[in-house]
């Protein structure tokens, strides 16, 4: 096969250093601003706190021009899109459906003090006569642990991880018999291997009564029977009434399935929610605020102006180290200058977006009513603002809006729409807000298949499959029929 050159012609987007810092900015929610700019004052000595002069702007570009002739012909370097396109690009679906992007952050939630259920057990290994040997395999398997509280590593990898890292030559029994004497510990059913052995290992310390027996060969024999909820089967096969079963059921969930998560809240991951912006209800007129911290009072640094003037004053004598230090502060006052301006564009793009959203689901701000919202996606937002796409998206995906009815993340109000059998439009998350009520109202002893919850959203003039009505029911979080069924 012949190989052929051909000329193609390819546009390219090309973005600044400083476009890309502020689309970074725009990201971040109100709670990671603060740390943003301490960062920033930090490594930016010509960047102070406090309130500007009126005239900075007009000071600034004079103090500027009287140094042109310090100023490189280079221009600012330069990024193709292709640079950053892994972490920001908007996959083409999600402008007209879910609205997910891959600027959605993981953000890490801060972890308040306490003793972990590690530390406890350590606590009470302390208390045991051991041997030294004993003592570090059983630290060993303490340090194995996930956050739930389950050991999910083989006993031999932990034999040969001893063996490898700390030079102890144990066997497969003696590991066991030390992982033993950890299940014994507080809380209860640490240390199992899979729910069924931690479910067991809680019921063991239970005083036996005869719903415990039952309780005890319903997990050993019929695990199965009881994850599907199979229960005419369960009934069977311990020969008891469905009266008797809802006891010994009873008796299973007051077990804990993750003993690791069981201390008190002091260990427990505490995720702290700033709101960006608040909405409030002024008899009819809805009033939109954006959170004070998003607004600091930075200002450029009067020392450094005037370290610039005087080397503009003596610019007849300078030599090469003046010139550097010229540049030098130059640098440092333009960047205390952008992120200034920066700040203050990001304040202003906020504001309009979340103005934006308010207005266009204004019924429902003014009521609450999730039936009242609208489908809404990313470019109807962005056709108001005049914006594009991908900042509607970095706003919406990590901010906060503080109402009476509650605080919520502002990509939960954007939702595709569905057509209504009258051939009305209507957002899909009304059609979810109906399906989460009609299974909360069901009777739990015989719940609503998704072929008659489709029925039902059908009777109230709402069309839709019932594979759609799978899907809303998982994005809601709720299990299929047969796991809803209550006795």
């Amino acid at each position: 096969m012949a190989l052929r050159q051909r000329l193609q012609q390819k546009q390219l987007q090309r973005l600044s250093p400083q476009q890309i810092q502020l689309m970074k900015l725009l990201q971040i929610p109100t709670i990671a601003l603060e740390q943003r700019i301490k960062e920033e004052l930090e490594g930016n000595p010509a960047l102070e706190e406090g309130d500007e002069i009126d005239d900075l702007d007009d000071e600034f570009a004079d103090l500027k021009n009287e140094e042109e002739e310090y100023d490189d012909s280079d221009s600012d370097d330069e990024f193709g899109i292709e640079d950053y396109l892994d972490d920001d690009d908007i996959p083409e679906y999600a402008l007209y459906a879910n609205n997910t992007s891959a600027d959605d952050e993981d953000k890490e939630v801060p972890l308040s003090g306490g003793m972990s259920f590690r530390d406890l057990l350590s606590e009470q290994l302390g208390m045991r006569v051991l041997s030294e040997l004993q003592r570090t395999i059983a630290e060993t398997i303490i340090g194995n642990l996930d956050d739930d509280g389950y050991l999910r590593r083989e006993i031999y990898a932990i034999v040969d991880d001893l063996a490898f890292t700390q030079n102890i030559h144990t066997n497969e029994d003696e590991v066991e018999d030390l992982l033993e004497v950890i299940q014994g510990f507080e809380p209860s059913g640490v240390g199992a291997r899979n729910l069924q052995e931690c479910l067991l290992l809680q019921l063991n310390k239970k005083e036996e009564t005869e719903n415990v027996a039952l309780a005890k060969t319903l997990i050993e024999k019929m695990m199965d029977e009881f994850s599907k909820k199979h229960y005419s089967k369960i009934c069977q096969r311990l020969h008891i009434e469905e009266d008797q079963l809802k006891k010994v059921l009873d008796e299973v969930l007051k077990l804990n399935p993750r003993p690791g998560n069981s201390l008190s809240d002091s260990t427990k991951v505490v995720q702290n929610i700033v709101a960006d912006f608040m909405i409030t209800n002024d008899d009819g007129k809805l009033e939109l605020t954006l959170n004070g911290r998003n607004a600091p009072q930075l200002k450029v640094s009067n020392q450094y102006k005037q370290m610039l003037r005087a080397y503009s004053e003596a610019k007849g004598k300078a030599n090469k180290e003046q010139k550097d230090a010229v540049q030098f502060v130059k640098q440092k006052l333009d960047g205390a200058k952008w992120f200034i301006d920066a700040i203050q564009q990001r304040q202003m793009t906020l504001y309009g977006t979340m103005d934006a959203i308010m207005e266009y689901q204004k019924e429902y701000f003014l009521t609450g009513d999730e039936t009242k919202l609208k489908p809404m996606i990313l470019k109807d937002i962005s056709d108001i603002v005049n914006l594009d796409i991908s900042t509607i998206s970095r706003v919406a995906n990590s901010k906060y809006v503080q109402t009476q009815f509650g605080t919520f993340l502002l990509k939960s109000f954007f939702s595709e729409s569905l057509t209504t059998e009258s051939g009305e439009e209507v957002s899909s998350r009304e059609v979810k807000k109906i399906l989460s009520d009609a299974i909360d109202g069901e009777d739990k002893s015989h719940p609503l298949a998704d072929e008659k919850l489709a029925g039902l959203l059908k009777e109230k003039g709402y069309i839709i499959a019932r594979r759609t009505v799978a899907k809303y029911r998982e994005q809601l979080g709720i299990p299929v029929a047969r796991l809803r069924k209550e006795l």
